[in-house]
């Protein structure tokens, strides 16, 4: 598991990587104020992500917890973390695939990514479509927190 930034010299290394582990970020802790803010932009302010005193009594797991779309929504900063291609001009999230949260993550918590590049779609403009494999877990737990396949665009 690395913890530093990984140089990808261009398209054509990365090419050769499809299978291939890309790495792992470093921990991001996700806070009650990213909950909040998360929740301001989302307009979904359901007290098990928004309420501190109401989720430790009511809440199953004793705290407000992380929206699922939160989870996946912090792959990008994970990634630009944890990898980058050299040579490009601008990353474009094309869509996402197999998305799956099969654990909350609780306030407080830390997560980290592990990035697996599955397919390598050259295009005939110079860009290529990559598919890749995220797997965000939560820093102690057993299960991941989300699960998803990260399909983009890189231009040159």
């Amino acid at each position: 598991m690395t913890e530093e930034l990984r140089r990808i010299a261009g398209l054509e290394d990365l090419a050769a990587l499809v299978g291939e582990p890309l790495g792992t970020s470093p921990w991001f802790e996700i806070d009650q104020e990213r909950l909040n803010l998360f929740a301001d932009a989302t307009l979904d302010h359901q007290w098990i992500h928004v309420d501190p005193e109401k989720a430790a009594t009511d809440s199953p797991y004793g705290s407000t917890i992380a929206h699922g779309f939160l989870t996946l929504s912090m792959m990008p900063h994970l990634r630009d973390r944890t990898y980058a291609v050299d040579g490009l001009t601008s990353t474009i999230n094309y869509g996402l695939g197999k998305v799956r949260f099969p654990a909350p993550v609780r306030c407080g918590r830390r997560i980290r990514a592990s990035f697996t590049l599955k397919e390598f779609e050259p295009r005939g403009d110079g860009s290529a479509r990559v598919t890749v494999e995220a797997v965000i877990e939560v820093e102690g737990e057993t299960n991941p927190a989300c699960v998803a396949d990260s399909i983009v665009l890189l231009i040159p």
